[in-house]
């Protein structure tokens, strides 16, 4: 049986575990949910490395919250970092799932960006799993995860 982790953070204001966690579910049968929460964002990839090598989680799903802050922000570039060296050390997916207070214009707007933003990614994570296929006939089409997706370039009727 598949395993997917989900790390997330008490610092998120949302609780987006909860959200990846309900999405998954609704997508199939076949893994096993292993779920992990740390304090902060810098926690996430040694708690992502952790559900990769101690409880064989095939790919996982790091989600936070990081504030407006200047110091917010990079601390956020530093778990990215880490987040990126985890996964090139176990060779294992980390699905980054990063959600800026600042990317919303209110509170409501945040809890709908967090929630859709967490499901989003949950179902790449089980595409990458389950149906590698169907994330390739995405590949260009311009896809964001949260709001609504751009679409591909076609400029002047040149599309490839």
């Amino acid at each position: 049986m598949r395993k997917i982790g989900i790390v997330d953070t008490t610092f998120a204001r949302y609780d987006m575990g909860s959200a990846a966690e309900d999405e998954l579910r609704k997508m199939g049968t076949g893994f096993k949910i292993i779920r992990r929460t740390v304090p902060g964002v810098k926690d996430l990839p040694v708690a992502a490395k952790k559900l990769i090598e101690e409880e064989e989680c095939d790919i996982v799903i790091a989600l936070g919250m990081p504030g407006p802050k200047p110091i917010d922000k990079q601390c956020a570039h530093e778990a990215s970092l880490g987040l990126i060296q985890a996964q090139l050390l176990t060779n294992t997916h980390i699905i980054e799932v990063f959600v800026h207070e600042d990317e919303a214009k209110d509170e409501k707007e945040l809890a709908w960006l967090a929630d859709r933003r967490a499901r989003e990614h949950a179902q790449n994570a089980y595409w990458l799993l389950f149906n590698p296929e169907k994330l390739r006939k995405m590949a260009g089409t311009g896809q964001r995860q949260g709001f609504k997706d751009v679409g591909p370039v076609n400029v002047g009727g040149y599309r490839h």
